[in-house]
């Protein structure tokens, strides 16, 4: 994992999880961003992705892994002594969920963007049929994801960053896939799991990866006392990469200060 500390005493820290298929240096922006007004940041690659191990790229052998290093993530985070807040993005956006329901962390705040609650470009029925079998003989097996680089924005910067990117994952394993559908499934039979934490769920409106729909059936049926849903319309996936951003990253700052607000912290414009 890396640190990044913003300039004088924080106001608190965001530990950020990424999707799938990406890592850590995807989101330069978004953590000058946190730095620039007043937090810290913690983040890292999850297992399989980014710098860790190339060999196992684009595979794990269970969904423990993810939140596993998740936590000790947040656990570094908690030695700042200062509120700690949990951004997942996409695959992240389940992990966290996962996290949550498992480990019931006491957090000021958690932000998911564009949840994997349900994929938009599954295997067929044929195949995902099949990937049962498979995951038991030759479960490291790896196909094509089917998720390109323009599905995710429309910012031809980051595009063409992606294009070139040696540690984005373009195939993933068949334990990778089962795992993520069992992750999906206990997430949403465990709606009543989750601990009652302040959340703030932006989804795209226009996305392309994943399932508005699930996200917004996901919303209804949760139960905590304070509940932002935003949806940007036109969006694709990506919501902090997209040309919006900035409006994006206020809307989500904005939540981070009311939080603090309520906690009785002083925030000065």
């Amino acid at each position: 994992m890396w640190k990044w500390e913003c300039e004088g005493k924080p106001k608190g820290v965001i530990v950020m999880v990424h999707g799938a298929l990406e890592h850590h240096g995807r989101y330069g922006w978004l953590i000058e961003m946190w730095r620039r007004n007043g937090f810290n940041v913690v983040m890292g690659d999850l297992p399989g992705q980014g710098m860790t191990s190339r060999a196992r790229r684009g595979h794990i052998s269970s969904f423990t892994e993810y939140t596993n290093e998740i936590s000790d993530w947040v656990r570094a985070a908690f030695q700042f002594d200062v509120p700690v807040f949990l951004l997942g993005h996409s695959m992240g956006g389940l992990i966290v969920t996962r996290y949550l329901q498992e480990q019931k962390p006491e957090l000021a705040g958690v932000i998911l963007s564009s949840p994997l609650f349900k994929m938009k470009h599954a295997p067929s029925k044929h195949l995902n049929v099949m990937s049962h079998g498979l995951n038991s003989v030759t479960p490291s097996l790896k196909f094509d994801s089917g998720i390109t680089v323009e599905m995710a924005t429309r910012n031809e910067e980051v595009r063409a960053f992606d294009q070139d990117d040696p540690l984005f994952v373009r195939k993933v394993s068949v334990r990778w896939y089962r795992e993520i559908v069992q992750a999906i499934k206990i997430a949403a039979a465990g709606l009543g799991e989750i601990p009652d934490i302040p959340h703030l769920i932006m989804q795209a409106g226009d996305d392309k990866v994943t399932d508005g729909s699930a996200v917004r059936a996901f919303v209804k049926k949760m139960d905590v006392s304070e509940l932002q849903y935003k949806e940007w319309p036109e969006l694709y996936h990506e919501i902090f990469n997209e040309p919006e951003r900035e409006d994006v990253f206020q809307y989500a700052l904005d939540f981070v200060h009311n939080r603090l607000r309520a906690l009785g912290f002083i925030i000065e414009k």
